[in-house]
Formats: C-alpha cells, sequence, structure tokens
C-alpha cells in the first residue's frame, strides 16, 4: 500500500484539536468560571471528533487489506 503524500483524515484530527483548544481557550477568556459547562460540552465533541476519525482510518486499513488479500489470492489463481 503505497503512502499518500496528503492524509486529509489526518488533517481532520489536527484541525478539530486545533479548533477545540481555541474553543476552550477563548470560552474561558470570555466567560471565567461560568466556562466550565461549555468546556466540558467542547472536550466532549474533541473526543467524539478523535474516536470517530479514529475508527474511520481503521476501517479504512482493514478494506485496503481486504482487498490486498484478495488480489493475492486472485493471482494466485490465475
Amino acid at each position: 500500500m503505497p503512502q499518500t503524500t496528503f492524509d486529509k483524515l489526518r488533517a481532520l484530527a489536527i484541525g478539530s484539536q486545533a479548533v477545540g483548544l481555541v474553543a476552550i481557550i477563548t470560552l474561558e477568556t470570555w466567560l471565567n468560571d461560568a466556562a466550565r459547562p461549555w468546556q466540558g460540552g467542547v472536550l466532549a465533541a474533541m473526543l467524539v471528533t478523535a474516536l470517530s476519525i479514529a475508527l474511520v482510518r481503521l476501517y479504512r486499513r482493514n478494506l485496503a487489506r481486504k482487498r490486498w488479500a484478495e488480489r493475492v489470492e486472485d493471482d494466485r489463481d490465475a
């Protein structure tokens, strides 16, 4: 499996974490102690996003492995 030069999922993961960090800092700046519940929500959204991206990456990797194994098996049969 050749490695692509630009990984969209990795960029999405980095971008979502950066946006979440900025949101947490901004909430703390604007709302002070009232920001705690909102920061918890942002953190939960960051975790859900990260887990979703990890599952998509795992699915794509397993799908690529399955296709590669099928190609190898077809080559053996031919």
